[in-house]
């Protein structure tokens, strides 16, 4: 099977969860049905060629297994809460004062396009605070 034709299926599988994240089983099982006779091996090795080429990210947020999205543009970027796994979206307009912040303070060139933060959102919080004593 050709690797171009697994890394479109993968591309337009991706575009289409957009913003979403997806694991490298969810891909599979997303694609098997379109190509058939691909299998799981094939399918993580294009996720890592896409993701070496940048044409998609990969990201731990938490969950116990890496995570697979299309880049967007323009970039956004996440809030992950550590008790229940909720994610939220971040605009890059939220978060570019604090690239250009570090990147002055540091002289570097920011290249990164996907920032993942990790917190507790105020569900959780809530309940917590019901459980002290």
């Amino acid at each position: 099977m050709k690797s171009s034709s697994v890394d479109a299926a993968i591309l337009d599988v991706l575009n289409a969860h957009a913003p979403g994240h997806l694991t490298a089983a969810q891909v599979y099982e997303q694609i098997q049905p379109r190509l058939p006779a691909v299998n799981p091996s094939t399918v993580y090795r294009a996720l890592e060629r896409l993701a070496k080429k940048g044409h998609i990210s990969v990201s731990d947020i938490g969950s116990g297994a890496a995570v697979y999205e299309a880049f967007s543009d323009p970039p956004h970027h996440h809030l992950v809460c550590q008790q229940c796994g909720r994610v939220e979206t971040l605009s890059h307009q939220q978060v570019e004062g604090l690239f250009s912040g570090i990147a002055g303070q540091y002289s570097y060139k920011i290249v990164t396009n996907h920032l993942i933060l990790f917190g507790i959102c105020p569900a959780c919080q809530k309940s917590e605070e019901g459980t002290k004593p």
